[in-house]
């Protein structure tokens, strides 16, 4: 038994390599790899906050508060006051927005009120730049 090196030509010029030699390319992509690693800083999971030093002054009068609640009708009471229609509620939520010291708007909805009448409350008070606007009375939604 006799083993074959080579091709089948006995004699001539050896056959051409075809194939990419791939070893140089890839211990160049892991030195790159390698130099990312090291020079990418290290995450700190933090946010950094410019907190307040000191403590603050307390407040000088206790904030305004206006209580808007909507019926499971949909009816709009503005401080326990029924509002006639929405061009009403706008008024008043124009002259509050319009406020230097705003007060704070609690928003009360029924539990039985359909969605779109507390949206609308709410999308009219954000468009007429009311900021201080909160929902109370939640614990009537919990199971």
């Amino acid at each position: 038994m006799g083993m074959n090196v080579g091709s089948g030509s006995s004699g001539g010029d050896p056959e051409v390599m075809v194939e990419m030699n791939t070893t140089p390319l890839i211990d160049v992509m892991l030195v790159l790899l390698i130099m990312l690693i090291i020079t990418i800083p290290i995450q700190l999971h933090s946010v950094n906050l410019n907190m307040p030093s000191g403590t603050p002054p307390p407040p000088t009068a206790p904030p305004v508060i206006v209580t808007i609640d909507i019926d499971f009708d949909g009816t709009i009471f503005w401080n326990g006051e029924a509002m006639s229609d929405r061009a009403a509620l706008e008024a008043r939520l124009m002259n509050t927005a319009a406020m230097p010291d705003q007060p704070e708007v609690h928003l009360r909805p029924n539990k039985l009120v359909e969605y779109g009448a507390v949206a609308m409350v709410m999308a009219s008070a954000q468009r007429l730049g009311v900021t201080k606007l909160g929902m109370v009375g939640n614990e009537q939604f919990i199971k």
